[in-house]
């Protein structure tokens, strides 16, 4: 792995980079589409590649532990065999689902004891198992284990939970160190900041972070509930300490405007699954603002979903997305899918140009515009 930063922009903290990894040179600041299962919901990996020209895409621990389950996923040479990706692949520990399945979970120092969301069986992820599952799942970045905290929650919790991170940080990097590649290709452990809203836990979490040395680093706890104001601060407060030679992964985030301002925060990396899940219910990002299809206006509306959108947005009208998507055919969530992914992959594309050319400030501004515009 190594990254280059290629320009930096006189307005703020925003710059660009490229990330080499084993199965791609990936240009940052990134938008990684989330494919839980292995697969980008409603979308295939040939429009993915061919089309949207995605660098790398994200799988989740825990979802791939359950199904297809590992032993297939290792006869398959790892995720990139079983699904047939040649491009970059992130693995999220399953710290999220600590957080997002808070009802079906026990934390002990030892790890967290889950109950299946779908067969309620029990199994328990530990910072030495997660990381040799994600050795067998085989992507090229593989995260940390780490509580990811809910909000709000009050300071003490904060702070138990982000030391225990750090303990757990320990085991991770040993069981790492202790184990081999599987497939041919070295993988990059990411650590990942912790600390809740509070700015000194926060500090204190990257500082400890940036001491591993590792060569991505990652932000999580952020996008939970809190206000994007407190989002954009506790993000500054990291980046503020996170080596500024490694690419900054903020995890799980986020909304066109909150990437354009994280961006600004010198924010590298980026996934959430909003663009796929707004997609199937009919909130589509377009060139020219945010789309409700499911509204009656769009109901004869013979214009294309996007004149600057995709391939199939620009063939396709509204009033057919939303015939679509009103009798839920699978269709309709793919085509929504890929405009929202063409958005935001576009929308990188864009950052990046502008960042180098230096006229990030003001692109900035018209992403904000465009992305609180209803049509």
């Amino acid at each position: 792995m190594r990254f280059q930063i290629e320009s930096t922009c006189p307005q703020s903290a925003a710059r660009t980079g490229v990330l080499h990894t084993a199965h791609a040179a990936i240009e940052t600041p990134v938008f990684m589409p989330v494919g839980t299962l292995g697969t980008v919901k409603g979308i295939d990996q040939t429009w993915l590649e061919e089309e949207a020209d995605a660098a790398i895409i994200l799988g989740n621990t825990y979802h791939l532990y359950l199904r297809p389950g590992l032993d297939i996923i290792q006869a398959a040479g790892g995720l990139h065999g079983f699904n047939d990706w040649s491009r970059g692949l992130l693995t999220d520990s399953g710290g999220y689902q600590v957080y997002s399945l808070a009802h079906k979970r026990k934390i002990k120092e030892e790890g967290v004891t889950f109950a299946s969301h779908i067969d309620g069986s029990a199994h328990t992820f530990t910072p030495e198992n997660v990381i040799d599952t994600q050795r067998i799942i085989g992507a090229d970045i593989i995260m940390a284990f780490d509580e990811c905290t809910p909000y709000p929650c009050d300071r003490k919790y904060a702070l138990d939970s982000m030391k225990m991170t750090h303990r757990w940080l320990d085991r991770c990097r040993d069981r790492f160190a202790q184990s081999p590649a599987l497939y041919g290709y070295d993988q990059i452990l990411a650590p990942i900041v912790q600390g809740s809203v509070y700015p000194d836990l926060r500090k204190i979490s990257a500082e400890t972070i940036a001491s591993a040395e590792a060569e991505v680093n990652a932000i999580g706890g952020l996008s939970v509930g809190e206000e994007h104001a407190l989002m954009y601060d506790m993000t500054a407060v990291c980046t503020d300490i996170l080596p500024r030679d490694r690419p900054r992964y903020l995890m799980g985030v986020g909304t066109p405007s909150n990437i354009v301002e994280c961006v600004a925060r010198g924010i590298d990396m980026f996934d959430c699954v909003l663009p796929t899940r707004n997609a199937r219910h009919g909130l589509i990002y377009t060139s020219e603002g945010v789309v409700n299809i499911r509204n009656r206006k769009w109901a004869d509306c013979m214009d294309p979903i996007d004149p600057e959108g995709c391939a199939s947005s620009r063939r396709y009208s509204k009033a057919y997305l939303r015939h679509l998507i009103a009798c839920k055919e699978v269709l309709g969530a793919t085509l929504a899918s890929r405009q929202n992914i063409h958005f935001y992959l576009n929308m990188m594309r864009n950052i990046r140009k502008h960042i180098a050319s230096g006229s990030f400030d003001s692109f900035r501004k018209e992403i904000l515009d465009i992305s609180s515009r209803r049509l």
